[in-house]
């Protein structure tokens, strides 16, 4: 069954100030599973520890892509150790936007070495992946196409998706057999047209019919993200975990 997770990026400040402590709250709301970014300087036995004392699942790692490129065998060794199987590489800088043909040559590299350990490469879209293009199709297509399924799995953002004016239902369809990972996550559009990320349930994103045909397509986790929250994070994500129990209440085949 579908597991709900949270992306910790999302409470990042209290991470800051305290790691343990703010998994350990994590895991009082509920979210049976955590997605690092970053591991703010504690060595695998502190994180192996916190994550046996909580019983959260390390799901994975969102990992830089100059990281891979720079220090590969280290990030799969720490996350190996901690028991996290997806490397998920989740943001691109705008200079590398125009080289899609090296990205994807590298994501194989990646991919393979990542096969090689056991474990699994994913990537993490935003919207620039859909509306910029790459050998006549919006270049998140056109890395799934050339980068084979045996390489590179899904993390699909299907807030993203829907922001970039796509529809992530579609998504899901698509990549299903390949889509192990979404972010479930909700936004409203400020007066300027940008976006701003809010609590589940507070935007205008089809957060149910995303979970509904996630859960449908087998995927393992919907994990919680909120790129940035306007009040305490840790406030906000016990908002989410509401949302979430009440969608279950109403039906949602979602284990929490």
């Amino acid at each position: 069954m579908t597991q709900i997770g949270l992306q910790l990026y999302t409470v990042r400040d209290h991470l800051e100030q305290d790691f343990e402590g703010t998994l350990r709250k994590v895991a009082e709301l509920g979210y049976k599973g955590v997605e690092f970014a970053g591991f703010y300087g504690r060595s695998v036995e502190q994180v192996q520890a916190i994550l046996q004392e909580t019983g959260l699942t390390a799901i994975g790692a969102h990992t830089a892509y100059t990281r891979l490129k720079e220090a590969m065998d280290e990030e799969l060794a720490f996350n190996k150790a901690i028991g996290s199987r997806y490397i998920i590489v989740p943001f691109l800088e705008e200079a590398d936007r125009n080289r899609w043909s090296e990205i994807i040559e590298d994501l194989k590299k990646f991919g393979e070495r990542c096969k090689k350990e056991d474990l699994v490469l994913c990537y993490h879209n935003h919207d620039f992946e859909l509306t910029l293009q790459h050998d006549g199709k919006p270049a998140l297509d056109a890395i799934y196409e050339q980068v084979p399924a045996s390489l590179l799995q899904v993390e699909l953002d299907s807030c993203w998706v829907s922001f970039a004016g796509y529809n992530p239902l579609e998504y899901i369809a698509t990549y299903q057999g390949r889509l192990p990972l979404v972010h479930w996550k909700d936004l409203t559009k400020k007066s300027d047209g940008s976006p701003d990320t809010v609590e589940l349930g507070r935007g205008e994103i089809a957060i149910t019919e995303i979970g509904d045909a996630a859960i449908a397509a087998g995927v393992e986790w919907l994990i919680v993200e909120q790129d940035h929250c306007a009040g305490d994070s840790l406030e906000s994500i016990k908002t989410s975990m509401e949302w979430v129990r009440a969608y279950v209440e109403k039906g949602g085949q979602l284990h929490v």
